[in-house]
Protein backbone atom coordinates (compact mmCIF):
# COMPACT_ATOMS: atom_id res chain seq x y z
CA UNK A 1 0.00 0.00 0.00
CA UNK A 2 1.36 3.21 -1.13
CA UNK A 3 -1.44 5.49 1.62
CA UNK A 4 -2.88 6.99 -1.16
CA UNK A 5 -6.39 5.88 -2.08
CA UNK A 6 -7.88 6.43 -5.84
CA UNK A 7 -11.48 6.76 -6.06
CA UNK A 8 -13.43 5.24 -8.51
CA UNK A 9 -14.69 8.03 -10.17
CA UNK A 10 -16.99 7.35 -13.63
CA UNK A 11 -18.06 9.61 -16.19
CA UNK A 12 -21.35 7.36 -16.56
CA UNK A 13 -24.37 6.74 -14.77
CA UNK A 14 -26.22 3.10 -14.68
CA UNK A 15 -29.74 3.28 -14.63
CA UNK A 16 -31.65 0.67 -12.45
CA UNK A 17 -32.37 -0.78 -15.48
CA UNK A 18 -29.13 -2.48 -15.96
CA UNK A 19 -30.04 -4.34 -13.25
CA UNK A 20 -33.39 -5.66 -14.47
CA UNK A 21 -31.86 -6.29 -17.44
CA UNK A 22 -29.27 -8.51 -15.77
CA UNK A 23 -32.30 -10.09 -13.43
CA UNK A 24 -34.37 -10.92 -16.84
CA UNK A 25 -31.34 -12.75 -18.29
CA UNK A 26 -30.73 -14.76 -14.86
CA UNK A 27 -34.49 -15.59 -15.21
CA UNK A 28 -34.42 -16.39 -19.17
CA UNK A 29 -37.86 -13.69 -19.56
CA UNK A 30 -38.75 -11.24 -22.13
CA UNK A 31 -39.22 -7.83 -21.56
CA UNK A 32 -42.66 -8.93 -23.17
CA UNK A 33 -43.07 -11.37 -20.46
CA UNK A 34 -41.50 -8.65 -17.46
CA UNK A 35 -43.85 -6.22 -18.41
CA UNK A 36 -47.13 -8.82 -18.63
CA UNK A 37 -45.84 -10.04 -15.29
CA UNK A 38 -45.05 -6.14 -13.31
CA UNK A 39 -48.79 -4.87 -15.26
CA UNK A 40 -46.65 -2.90 -17.50
CA UNK A 41 -46.79 -1.79 -21.12
CA UNK A 42 -43.85 -2.62 -22.58
CA UNK A 43 -43.36 0.83 -23.92
CA UNK A 44 -43.64 1.91 -19.91
CA UNK A 45 -41.07 -1.24 -19.58
CA UNK A 46 -38.42 -0.03 -21.91
CA UNK A 47 -38.59 3.83 -20.61
CA UNK A 48 -37.69 2.27 -17.27
CA UNK A 49 -35.16 0.58 -18.29
CA UNK A 50 -33.61 3.38 -20.05
CA UNK A 51 -33.57 5.21 -16.76
CA UNK A 52 -35.89 7.80 -18.57
CA UNK A 53 -38.40 7.41 -15.99
CA UNK A 54 -38.24 6.41 -12.08
CA UNK A 55 -38.54 3.69 -9.89
CA UNK A 56 -41.50 4.70 -7.96
CA UNK A 57 -43.19 3.11 -4.51
CA UNK A 58 -45.49 1.42 -6.83
CA UNK A 59 -43.03 -0.05 -9.57
CA UNK A 60 -40.26 -1.06 -6.86
CA UNK A 61 -43.12 -3.23 -4.87
CA UNK A 62 -44.00 -5.17 -8.06
CA UNK A 63 -40.19 -5.38 -8.99
CA UNK A 64 -39.83 -6.78 -5.65
CA UNK A 65 -42.49 -9.11 -6.14
CA UNK A 66 -41.83 -10.20 -9.69
CA UNK A 67 -37.57 -9.91 -9.39
CA UNK A 68 -37.05 -10.95 -6.15
CA UNK A 69 -35.28 -7.70 -4.65
CA UNK A 70 -37.28 -5.77 -2.10
CA UNK A 71 -38.74 -2.07 -2.50
CA UNK A 72 -36.24 -0.52 -0.73
CA UNK A 73 -33.27 -2.33 -2.94
CA UNK A 74 -34.83 -0.56 -6.20
CA UNK A 75 -35.62 2.83 -4.61
CA UNK A 76 -32.48 3.27 -3.41
CA UNK A 77 -30.80 1.96 -6.49
CA UNK A 78 -32.91 4.52 -8.45
CA UNK A 79 -31.92 7.36 -5.98
CA UNK A 80 -28.27 6.38 -6.55
CA UNK A 81 -28.66 7.00 -10.02
CA UNK A 82 -30.45 10.16 -9.98
CA UNK A 83 -27.80 11.47 -8.20
CA UNK A 84 -24.84 10.67 -10.51
CA UNK A 85 -27.14 12.18 -12.87
CA UNK A 86 -27.11 15.35 -11.76
CA UNK A 87 -23.42 14.79 -10.34
CA UNK A 88 -22.40 14.56 -13.75
CA UNK A 89 -24.85 17.15 -14.87
CA UNK A 90 -23.38 19.83 -12.25
CA UNK A 91 -19.59 18.72 -13.27
CA UNK A 92 -20.62 19.36 -16.85
CA UNK A 93 -21.74 22.86 -16.66
CA UNK A 94 -18.61 23.37 -14.55
CA UNK A 95 -16.32 22.47 -17.07
CA UNK A 96 -18.59 24.35 -19.91
CA UNK A 97 -18.11 27.45 -17.53
CA UNK A 98 -14.12 27.13 -16.82
CA UNK A 99 -13.34 25.48 -20.21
Amino acid sequence: MTGREQTFSPDWASPPGDTIVDLMEEKDCTKAELARRLGFSTGYLKQLLKGNIPITQDSALRLERVLGSTAKFWLNREAIYRERLAELDLQQHYRSRVG
